[in-house]
């Protein structure tokens, strides 16, 4: 299902996508890295289809997000260094009621007001403060290799 209104629908029925929108793509589960974030490897996992809660997941949809969440952790400790990961998700701004789980390295030298959730500082940026799509590009070529695909 897709709805109106819905970027990430948009997006999902749009067509032919870079790299970095399309760095896992399975029946349930797209990979994207964010659009606006300052943070290289800020991850994002989408359902195909259009849902608003954990809840209205199906049963296959369900058991495949563990194992993807568990890999796409490894994968980002061996592109990015990162120590570990931030797994969020909220679903709630205006346009992204689309359940969507924010998948976020977490480095060894984050700055402190740049640790827990203070770490959406880092999200929502002006243009010119977001990482530049020839470096989303590489990064989801990475995360890809790393995930053997």
């Amino acid at each position: 299902m897709v709805l109106d209104g819905c970027y990430s629908c948009t997006v999902e029925s749009s067509g032919e996508l870079p790299s970095w929108q399309r760095i896992v793509v399975t029946d349930h589960w797209r990979v994207v890295h964010a659009f606006n974030s300052s943070l290289l490897g800020w991850l994002v996992v989408l359902p195909r289809r259009h849902i608003e809660s954990l809840a209205e997941l199906e049963p296959e949809s369900a058991a495949a997000l563990g194992p993807l969440l568990t890999d796409l952790t490894s994968a980002l400790q061996k592109v990015t260094g990162c120590q570990k990961t931030y797994v969020m998700l909220f679903a709630e701004a205006e346009g992204f009621a689309h359940l969507h789980i924010h998948v976020v390295p977490r480095m060894a030298d984050q700055p402190e007001d740049e640790r827990g959730p203070q770490i959406f500082a880092r999200l929502d940026r002006p243009e010119g403060e977001r990482v530049p799509e020839v470096d989303r590009k590489r990064v989801a070529d990475e995360i890809g290799e790393a995930l053997g695909r």
